[in-house]
Formats: structure tokens, C-alpha cells, sequence
């Protein structure tokens, strides 16, 4: 997961990674002018009109930077050799450019090298590219701008080749010779840290930058803050990444910002909260049942709320959302129970036992009878979970098969049941009790269907003659 972060960041939260020819040029056109404003601003006219300054300072700057006719217009060549997408013919003309005799100022070398990479940029030839930057760092009194803009330029190249430890050590060149970095190269040290998984030494460059941002009155971009909101993830830093969370929503309201800010909410044990957001999402159709209706469900259960829980699960279960599998017929089951609806929670759980192979199913499904004062169908689940087996608790399991069979009269066999359970210290004494009250109603049953002996006619005969003798 952090490996696949990593990549889509530095994809899209750093400039100059883009994905084509076309997306590439547009990146890259503001640097591409500022290189070519300052050949027009250099060329061989503005030249001379600036060399009419009486400072010394001015001239060796002026000098510096001064371009000859030819090399101008050779490079203007080569912007539109490159702009036709002709890029072989484009860097034979460069190489032509670089071997002639003539000397040239460290300026031009400087321009040439740059053009150079910005071909080789646009054939995704990375490395050949990142070898002719450096070269144009290699030139002497460059201009400042021209400096910076190729530093950072180099500083992106390392990102696209992934290697990040040459690009921080390309940012740190960069700030070494800015006055005041900027806010982005600021970013770009983070975003080297973040790649590195260094999260918490990219935090301070990132709100470095951020909070230049917001002291220029600015909103934080938004990929700004994603880059710290997962930072802190990474370092498990909840309060922190709640902070950044809230200001996405304020600032770029998206239901997925909700949702990660429930999911933090709960990281940081306040279920209410998380409740409360997933809830006015899933209701407001921001969030799709599919994903989040057995998390809500859940939720529902944990606050005491079981008739939303079963109302969303059997939405859901009707759409074909959510599986109708073992795992969501227990939990409707379990919601519809806990609603005191038993006679709803039987059809769900009765469909998860026979497709689980789970006793503990059954025995929740005896119970749901029991409730019901369906006694034989409490007894038939019952005895179903004893036989399949997997029951946390068989003793308990054990008293419940004896009750459905106490009520059905059928006294011998829930004393075997109470017997069985009381073979568990847990359940000796309520057994005991059942066994006594059964033994109990076994003797009046039994005196209740006890009947007098049959008399032969002989011996009725004499009763009524002594009775009759007594009368007399």
C-alpha cells in the first residue's frame, strides 16, 4: 500500500511527471520560455544596447550572459526541430552546435546543454537528460535564474528515475543558493523524505511550506495536505492527522475526506463521532452500500441502535449490494435479535446455518425459537448444533435442548439433557434445579396416570354383599 502511495504522489503531486509528449510540453513551458526570453533578451542587439553602462559590475554580468548571432539562431533552429517532434535531427544539430571550434561563453555552452536535456526530457530519456543538466551546472557565472530553474529542473528528473536520495541531495543544492526558497521547494524537499518513507522528517519541510501559504492569506493546496495527512497516517499520529483532515474539509469538501475523517474519529476511540459522519453520508448517498453498509451496520450495533443495523443490511441484501454470504445473514440475524424481533431474525440465521457448517448458528437459532415458544423447532436446532459441533458453550447448549424438550412433555429425555449440561461446572447448579423440578413433575405425571387394579365379578360380588349384610 505505501509503495503504490508513493508512486501515485510522486506522479501527481510533483511537477513535471506527466504522462505524455503533449502533457510534458505544457509542464514544461513555462520553463522552456524563460530559457528562450533570455536568448532574446541576450541576443546580439539587447547585447549592445546594454553594453553602454558605465558600471563595471553590469558589463561582467552583461558579458556573461551576451549570445553571438549564430548561436542564436542555431538554437531557434533546434526549438523548432523539437516543437516538430523531429528529435534525432534535433540533437545531431546540438552535437553539431557543441563540436565547433569556436569558442564559445559559458552562457551559450550553458543554453545548449540546457536544450540538450530538455530533448532528451521529451524523449523520456532520463538519465541522458539528468547528464546534460548537470552540465549546464557545470558552466561558470550562470545566472541566478538560470541556476535555480536548472537545479530544480534536476531535482524533478531524480524523482522520475526514483532516485530520491539524489533528488533531496539535488533540493539541498537548490536551497544552498536561494536567498528565500519558495513555499514549493519547500514541497519538493518533503516529497524526497516522503519517498524515502523519512514521514517524519518530511513533516517540517511540508508545513513549512503550508504555513507560508496560509501567512500569504492562501489556501493550502490540496495534495499539500494529503502529503501531510499521510504522514501522520504513516506514523500513526491521529490528533494530527485529524487536524489536516478537517482543514481538507473546510477547504475541499469531498465526501472521501468525511469518510477518512471518520475512520479517524475511530482510530481515536470516539465511535459517536464516526457514527454520526458515516451515517450522514450513507443517507445523503455520498457513500455506496457496497462498501460501507455492514461498517455502519456495525456501528449501529455498537451504540445500541440494532433496528438501523437490520434496516440497512436488509436494504442492502435486497440490492445485491452486499453479499447475501454467512457473515451478513449472522449479522442481520443478530440485529433483528437484539431488536427484539425474533421472528425476523429466524429466516436470515436459518439460511446461515444450513450454508455454514457452524453449531454455534444453530444454537442462536434455538434460541430465537425458544423466545417464540417454539418448542419443537427449539428442540430440532438445538439438537442440530449439539451434532454439528463448533459450540462455544455445549453445557449452555445443553440446558436450552432441555427446556424445548421440558415443554414438550417429554420429561426422560431433557433429564439426559440437564444431566449433560450439568457435567460443566458452569451449569451444575441451574441443572440441578431443572433436574429437580423434572423428577418432580415426572411423579405427579405419573401419579396423576396411575389407575386402579381390575376386579374379577366374584370378588365385586362380596363387597356388595358385605355391604349389604352391614346395612342390615
Amino acid at each position: 500500500r505505501t509503495s503504490l502511495l508513493m508512486k501515485l504522489l510522486n506522479k501527481n503531486l510533483m511537477a513535471g511527471s506527466p504522462a505524455s509528449v503533449d502533457s510534458k510540453r505544457k509542464l514544461w513551458l513555462t520553463a522552456v520560455i524563460s530559457v528562450f526570453l533570455s536568448v532574446f533578451l541576450t541576443s546580439p542587439v539587447m547585447a549592445q544596447k546594454a553594453g553602454n553602462s558605465d558600471k563595471e559590475s553590469d558589463r561582467k554580468t552583461k558579458q556573461t550572459v551576451a549570445m553571438s548571432q549564430p548561436i542564436y539562431e542555431a538554437l531557434l533552429e533546434i526549438q523548432e526541430l523539437i516543437e516538430a517532434d523531429d528529435f534525432i535531427t534535433a540533437q545531431t544539430k546540438i552535437t553539431e552546435l557543441q563540436g565547433k571550434k569556436k569558442k564559445m561563453s559559458p552562457y551559450e555552452s550553458a543554453q545548449i546543454w540546457n536544450i540538450s536535456g530538455y530533448n532528451y526530457y521529451l524523449q523520456e530519456k532520463y538519465p541522458e537528460a539528468i547528464s546534460s543538466y548537470e552540465n549546464v551546472l557545470k558552466q561558470p557565472e550562470l545566472p541566478e535564474a538560470l541556476q535555480q530553474s536548472t537545479l530544480k529542473t534536476l531535482a524533478q528528473l531524480h524523482f522520475t528515475v526514483e532516485d530520491f536520495q539524489k533528488a533531496l541531495d539535488t533540493i539541498k543544492r537548490l536551497m544552498a543558493v536561494v536567498t528565500e526558497p519558495a513555499a514549493d521547494i519547500f514541497m519538493l524537499e518533503g516529497q524526497a523524505y516522503f519517498s524515502m518513507g523519512m514521514y517524519e522528517e518530511a513533516i517540517e519541510p511540508i508545513t513549512t511550506a503550508i504555513d507560508m501559504y496560509r501567512e500569504q492569506g492562501r489556501v493550502p493546496k490540496e495534495n499539500w495536505l494529503l502529503l501531510l495527512r499521510v504522514c501522520y497516517w504513516e506514523l500513526k499520529d491521529f490528533p494530527n492527522m485529524l487536524i489536516v483532515l478537517e482543514e481538507l474539509v473546510e477547504a475541499y469538501p469531498k465526501d472521501t475526506y468525511i469518510l477518512t475523517l471518520a475512520g479517524v474519529h475511530s482510530e481515536l476511540g470516539d465511535t459517536k463521532k464516526q457514527l454520526a459522519l458515516t451515517e450522514a453520508l450513507y443517507e445523503k448517498g455520498y457513500i455506496d452500500g457496497k462498501t460501507h453498509a455492514v461498517n455502519l451496520a456495525n456501528l449501529y450495533l455498537l451504540h445500541g441502535i440494532p433496528y438501523k443495523a437490520a434496516k440497512v443490511l436488509e436494504k442492502e441484501l435486497a440490492a445485491k449490494s452486499i453479499p447475501s454470504d454467512v457473515r451478513n445473514l449472522r449479522l442481520l440475524s443478530q440485529a433483528w435479535y437484539s431488536a427484539r424481533e425474533d421472528e425476523k431474525a429466524i429466516p436470515p440465521l436459518l439460511l446461515a446455518a444450513k450454508e455454514g457448517d457452524d453449531g454455534e448458528l444453530y444454537i442462536r437459532l434455538a434460541q430465537s425459537y425458544i423466545n417464540l415458544e417454539k418448542w419443537s423447532e427449539a428442540a430440532a436446532a438445538a439438537k442440530k448444533g449439539l451434532d454439528v459441533g463448533g459450540i462455544k458453550r455445549v453445557d449452555t447448549a445443553n440446558v436450552m435442548y432441555g427446556m424445548a424438550l421440558f415443554n414438550q412433555k417429554k420429561l426422560e429425555q431433557a433429564r439426559r439433557a440437564f444431566q449433560a449440561a450439568g457435567r460443566d461446572k458452569r451449569s451444575q447448579r441451574t441443572a440441578q434445579q431443572w433436574i429437580k423440578y423434572v423428577d418432580s413433575e415426572i411423579r405427579r405425571r405419573d401419579t396423576l396416570e396411575q389407575k386402579l387394579p381390575e376386579m374379577q365379578a366374584r370378588d365385586i360380588d362380596e363387597i356388595l354383599k358385605a355391604n349389604t349384610d352391614a346395612l342390615q
